[in-house]
Parts: C-alpha cells; structure tokens; sequence
C-alpha cells in the first residue's frame, strides 16, 4: 500500500467533500452545544470529524490559497478600474470613503425609523453620531471629487482643521451613549453565533483602520489621513457596542458595578482618543498652513 499517496488523499479529499465536511461539521458542532451534549458519545465523533475538516481546511488554504489569490490579483490587475484599486491608495481611499458615506446614510435612516416606531431617545443618540460622520465624509467626497490628485495642499490642511473640529462633537455624542448605557440599560445584542461574526468584523476593521493610518500618513496628503482617522474612531466606537453586547450575552455572573467599571473605562478611553487624535490633527494643520505661507 502507498501510504504517501494514501495520506495526501486524506490531508487533500476532493473539494466537493472539504465542502460537505465543512458543513456538516458545522451543523453538527451547533447541534452538540445547542442541546448540552458536549460529554456525549456523539459529541466525541463530531470532534474528530471537525478537527480532521479543520485539518484539511489548513492544508487547502496553505497549499492551493496562494495560487488563487495570486491568478485573482492577476485578473483584477487586467481590469483598468481593478488596476487603479491595486496600485493607486488614493483611489482606493475615495472608494472606501462613498461606500462608507452609503452606509452611515443608512444607518441615520433605520435610527430615525426605529426612533419613531419605539420613541427611544437611544436611537436619537446613534442617528446623531451617524449623523456627524455623515457630515464629515460629504465634506471630505465633496472636495476628493474635485480635486483626487491632492493639488491644493493648503485646501487639504483647512478641510482637515475643520474635518477635526467637527469629530471633536462625537464626544458629546459618546458621552451620552455611555450613559445611557450604564443607568438605562441600552446597549447592543446579538444573538447566537452572530456575535461570533460581530467580534470578528470588529477586531478586523479596528487593525486594518490602526494600519491603514500609519500607512497613509506617509502619503503626506492630509485628506487621506483624515479619511483613515475617522474609519479608526468608527472602529473604536463598534468596540464599545461589542463590548455591551459581549456581556449581554455573556456577563451574567458579573455584577453590575463591574459591567459599569469597564464599560465607563472603554467609554473614556475612546473619548480621550478622539481627543487627542482631533486636537493633534488641528495643531499639526495650523503649524503646516503658517509654514506654507511663510
């Protein structure tokens, strides 16, 4: 018997079967925690196939993931739009930034309307902060639309200053979230594995805001650099939603007092962030501005 080629089988079963495993196992690992079975028989045979989909899994994605991602930047790179995603870090900055303006329009929108089907000031409180980012970002794809190359340096370094005046509001809008967190009880749910989904995305969007700031910095384009630091602050601000929503779901043998403690030091933390991070960007803008004209 060739066990060489006995095992590559096993490590790489076709895909077809990865995909039933993966599935399957899935469905199966929900079952055994849904109903308490964890110390059953069954449970024990579901972990030795979820582990063996996993193994597979790792193989195919160290083996084969290379090679596709390589061909799929190759053919996205054959695209004129795709090659000024892949090249261009300002086009990809004016991307990011409609698309999020999309989506905080949105969300403005379903807090207005669950404001009205509810009459909860909560959803005041978040359309209001949608509300500012909103502002913000209109102002930054006004200006992006006009002139994406960066030309006027000195229109860049005001919208910036102005950009950063305004973010320094959402910490009136932050302090009242936190508070009507701690004494009304508000906060974020999500049930079942949608948290699971939830805390992935966040802690995702938080590296990729913190790396994509220090990266565009360098760019010496301070519109870009404001686009970045409004991504972070959003990322920040899912933090303290995840945060309520984690002990939500998970907090039950906390006492209040500590949910408060942390939920207070989360809050301030944020709040000292913005700060600093607005305060800085104006100070910075001001000093650049005096020299240019200088």
């Amino acid at each position: 018997m060739d066990w060489k080629k006995l095992g590559k089988r096993l490590l790489f079963p076709p895909v077809w079967a990865v995909v039933l495993l993966t599935v399957a196992s899935t469905i199966a690992l929900i079952g055994v925690f849904l109903k308490g079975l964890e110390t059953a028989i069954i449970a024990y045979v579901v972990y030795v196939v979820a582990f063996y989909t996993l193994v597979t899994v790792c193989a195919y994605c160290i083996v084969y993931l290379p090679g596709y991602i390589r061909q799929t930047r190759e053919k996205i790179n054959d695209n004129s739009l795709g090659h000024r995603m892949l090249s261009e870090a300002s086009f990809r900055t004016h991307i990011s930034l409609y698309l999020s303006l999309c989506a905080n329009l949105l969300y403005v929108g379903l807090n207005i309307f669950f404001y009205v089907e509810n009459h909860s000031m909560w959803f005041v409180i978040l359309a209001v902060y949608y509300t500012i980012l909103v502002i913000v970002r209109l102002i930054l794809a006004k200006y992006v639309r006009k002139d994406s190359n960066g030309t006027n340096q000195l229109r860049e370094l005001k919208l910036n200053i102005l950009c950063s005046g305004i973010l320094l509001t959402l910490n009136i809008v932050l302090s009242g979230a936190v508070l009507m967190i701690l004494y009304q009880d508000k906060g974020f749910t999500y049930n079942g594995i949608l948290i699971y989904v939830m805390a992935l995305y966040t802690f995702y969007t938080t590296i990729h805001a913190i790396v994509t700031l220090v990266k565009y910095r360098r760019l010496n384009r301070p519109v870009m650099t404001t686009v970045r630091a409004i991504q972070l602050f959003a990322a920040l601000v899912s933090m303290l939603s995840l945060e309520t929503a984690m002990f939500e779901e998970f907090g039950q043998d906390m006492t209040t007092w500590s949910k408060r403690l942390f939920i207070m030091l989360t809050g301030a933390g944020i709040s000292i962030t913005v700060l600093i991070m607005s305060i800085y960007m104006i100070v910075k803008s001001v000093k650049t501005i005096k020299n240019i004209k200088e």
